[in-house]
């Protein structure tokens, strides 16, 4: 019984370590204009870094709209 749950417990961790491996990393600089409709993006927006897209072409890649 514990090697079941040693197991389920290293499986869900490699699937935490996938996924933050593949997460969003926000220490790139972002761009000043918006990839998709090349609208200006906020300068409080570019502040958060790696920001490729204004807010509402964000929300359209992410499926929000």
């Amino acid at each position: 019984m514990a090697d079941d749950i040693d197991r389920a417990n290293d499986i869900a961790q490699e699937s935490i370590d996938r996924i933050i491996t593949n997460a969003p990393k926000f220490n790139e600089p972002s761009y000043p204009e918006c990839i998709d409709c090349g609208e200006d993006i906020p300068y409080q927006r570019q502040q958060v870094g790696g920001v490729k897209r204004c807010i509402d072409c964000q929300n359209v890649q992410e499926g929000r709209r």
